[in-house]
């Protein structure tokens, strides 16, 4: 039993490791011009809307509620609240293939309403990434470990929410945002 937990710890630390790695490599190779680009459409646009389908959904809906805290109007699309997105306004659409049908039919919507279209793909050869108007690609080259540390979309969704996180610190900074002018923001949970 000791040495299965031995085990078990030593796959952890290398797996933490390699997800930490990786996603560091992918997110230093991001060209500043497209940080400046993001930053300024979430800043200026009347709004945000975020979409992910399965587990970069989780990683969008995170994203939006920051964005709410930081001070700007914010929505997931498929809520039941959610409007129309609108000319002018940011569309945010996170897919690590860049080919769900749900993502490209949302794509599809966003340019024909004249919206901005922001897309983070682990592909940038993909349908999706062609309807961007700013496409952020997550570089993941393949190796023989990432099946064992990091299956499926384990490393673009990781890469995922630390580019949204660092993202909205950088909006926080244009905006003359505070952590404690977010948490006067923050939703109020029972």
């Amino acid at each position: 039993m000791a040495e299965r937990a031995a085990t078990s710890a030593s796959t952890f630390h290398r797996a933490q490791a390699y997800i930490g790695e990786r996603v560091s490599e992918s997110l230093r190779s991001i060209d500043p011009a497209l940080v400046d680009r993001t930053v300024e459409l979430l800043r200026t646009a009347p709004a945000t809307f975020v979409y992910g389908a399965g587990r970069s959904g989780i990683v969008g809906r995170a994203f939006a509620m920051r964005l709410v805290q930081a001070g700007l109007t914010a929505y997931v699309i498929g809520e039941s609240v959610t409007p129309i997105v609108r000319k002018g306004d940011a569309v945010f659409i996170l897919s690590g293939r860049g080919e769900s049908n749900s993502s490209i039919q949302t794509a599809n919507i966003v340019r024909r309403e004249g919206a901005e279209l922001v897309v983070v793909t682990a592909r940038p050869a993909s349908k999706l990434a062609h309807a961007a108007s700013v496409l952020v690609p997550l570089d993941f080259p393949e190796d023989a470990d990432r099946p064992r540390y990091a299956p499926l979309g384990t490393l673009f969704e990781s890469a995922s929410l630390r580019l949204t996180d660092a993202l909205v610190a950088a909006v926080m900074e244009r905006r003359g945002e505070t952590e404690d002018s977010m948490r006067r923001r923050h939703a109020i949970m029972v």
